[in-house]
């Protein structure tokens, strides 16, 4: 198998970091997006929307979605786990994840890409940018709470949602934003990013 990957997007980087949390190593194949490599009939084979990460099988099966990929290596590899042991756990973990993605990730990527406009057909709009940063600081203050006094996002243990946000944070220093977070999320970044996992 072979990961298609672009170093600087969010969610492959948030891949990267849980295979290396995971131990798994898989051979990475680059697409470069800001030279529009996406967008190539031969990468459009594998990902419709032009997406990364794209995980190729041996077979030639393609799996697009970061999340469906992490699922398909926690199916493979269940120990440790980063999707949570039981039930409720599970629910917290995507719970936290989820916050992460919809709610900072997503308000951070349009932020960047409206201001930046680093990918080819991205347009500079003031208006799209100022309403995404203005709906930063809720979910942050709210992942601020839930993580407390505990090192990792959902706890004693790394799981998903400290893939998800770390990647949210390494996207904001390359878009030259100040998140503003929380002293909790300041200690957790400060903490997870002397991980090995983060030099994924």
């Amino acid at each position: 198998m072979q990961l298609y990957d672009f170093p600087f997007a969010p969610n492959p980087r948030k891949l990267r970091v849980y295979l290396a949390e995971k131990g798994i190593e898989v051979p990475l194949v680059g697409v470069n997006l800001v030279q529009g490599e996406q967008r190539t009939p031969e990468f459009l084979a594998k990902s419709p929307l032009g997406a990364l990460p794209v995980l190729e099988l041996d077979d030639g099966t393609c799996l697009t979605e970061s999340l469906a990929i992490i699922e398909y290596f926690e199916e493979l590899h269940p120990d440790p786990p980063m999707i949570g042991a039981t039930p409720l756990e599970r629910a917290q973990v995507r719970r936290l994840e989820q916050i992460a993605t919809n709610s900072v990730l997503a308000s951070l990527g349009r932020l960047f890409h409206t201001t930046k406009a680093p990918l080819p057909g991205a347009i500079a709009n003031p208006a799209i940018a100022d309403a995404a940063r203005a709906a930063l600081p809720r979910p942050l203050a709210v992942l601020n709470d839930e993580i407390g006094d505990h090192p990792f996002v959902a706890g004693t243990k790394p799981t998903i949602a400290d893939c998800t946000l770390f990647a949210t944070f390494k996207l904001a220093e390359m878009a030259e934003v100040d998140l503003m977070p929380g002293p909790n999320l300041v200690r957790w970044y400060a903490a997870f990013s002397q991980r090995p996992s983060a030099a994924a």
